[in-house]
């Protein structure tokens, strides 16, 4: 039986539809927030209310990913998905918290490689000897990592020998004056081209590469391109909606549980801000589709340090009370090298168990725990 054909109550208790049982927490939400009730109440109902909107925006994905292949469609997927990031991180911006962005930005691309990669292998992986996905593909978004990496350390490297030192990880604003301003600014536009050469190389010049086909799925609804990118944009402003409302009772909330600004920054709003990529990466690993997993993972890290980066660079000279220099803090570097290289590693043969996912995993709890405790 086709999904189209499937029982509405059915569909709503399998492994695809019951997110959607969740959907009556996105307006509670919007009702807590309107009358202000009480910071962590508003905190767990938009935390639930993500959820489904993630889930649509996985559905929406997969159907899009039917026909264009998983480039593309994981493309699309890490756009949408990274939109709710940029908007909390710009919001963050305007009020100078410019290294609670920072910390985002990091924890992005770390709970991308490790949280989500690792639980996408995981799942995947189970009741399975070894999954498979393009290694060539994989390998060129990790070497663009590689460059981000060396983009995003070295300001840290100028600052260490001509500047000030590293921020602490409870900092939240810090001058660090006009010349590692400017070179923040010259490492954007470069991370910022070379963002664009890889989507020429992956959509145009390489696209067979990174849109390897599928063989058509009984369980497809049968969406249309116009109709799945269409759902992509409206799970994408839900998600959107549901993160800022999120992130606005984080810090009430977070001083009655206890945590960190550095905290919050680096695991929680990153969690939030890539709900949607979590849902769908683990989703498609489930159906066996890893080369659109990897693709999500890997390619949304890509995504947040070759673009989103940049771009909350350049908006700190319009937003915010200074320009925002790439001067990340020690915990952040040693996540970010030790993130990178591991997502070099797990894809060079372009093969996965559950054992890898178990691992990952694993790398993240501990870099988790280091970031608590920091």
């Amino acid at each position: 039986m086709s999904a189209s054909t499937q029982p509405s109550s059915r569909f709503l208790l399998s492994a695809q539809g019951w997110p959607y049982l969740l959907v009556p927490f996105i307006p509670l939400a919007l009702v807590f927030e309107v009358i202000h009730a009480p910071a962590t109440l508003i905190f767990a109902t938009a935390a639930v209310g993500i959820i489904p909107t993630a889930a649509l925006m996985g559905l929406a994905t997969e159907e899009l990913a039917a026909r264009s292949g998983p480039g593309i469609g994981g493309l699309l997927n890490v756009t949408f998905g990274n939109a709710p990031e940029l908007i909390i991180a710009l919001f963050a911006l305007n009020e100078g918290l410019q290294e609670v962005v920072k910390a985002s930005i990091v924890g992005s691309i770390i709970g991308n490689i490790l949280l989500v990669l690792g639980a996408a292998m995981l799942v995947g992986g189970l009741g399975r000897e070894r999954q498979t996905f393009s290694a060539t593909a994989a390998n060129v978004q990790s070497l663009m990592l590689f460059l981000a990496a060396a983009a995003l350390v070295m300001p840290a490297i100028f600052e260490l020998v001509d500047g000030r030192g590293l921020p602490s990880p409870n900092a939240e604003l810090v001058n660090y004056g006009g010349d590692v301003e400017r070179l923040s600014i010259a490492v954007a536009v470069v991370l910022m081209a070379t963002y664009v050469a890889g989507l020429f190389f992956s959509l145009k010049t390489h696209r067979d590469l990174f849109n390897p086909p599928y063989e058509e799925e009984e369980d497809s609804f049968g969406w249309s391109v116009r109709r799945s990118v269409a759902m992509l944009a409206i799970a994408g402003l839900a998600v959107g909606v549901m993160s800022e409302i999120l992130v606005g009772s984080i810090s009430e909330a977070s001083e009655t549980i206890g945590l960190s600004e550095f905290f919050i920054g680096v695991i929680v709003v990153a969690i939030v801000g890539n709900a949607a990529e979590h849902w769908v990466a683990v989703l498609v690993a489930y159906k066996n589709k890893m080369d659109l997993a990897v693709n999500i993972a890997i390619g949304s890290s890509a995504q947040v340090a070759l673009f989103v980066a940049p771009v909350l660079v350049l908006a700190s000279f319009v937003l915010g009370p200074q320009p925002m220099a790439l001067v990340f803090n020690g915990f952040e570097l040693g996540a970010l090298v030790l993130a990178i290289l591991i997502a070099n590693v797990v894809t060079q043969e372009g093969e996965s168990t559950w054992f890898e996912g178990v691992q990952l995993l694993a790398m993240y709890a501990i870099l988790g725990l280091a970031f608590y405790f920091a």
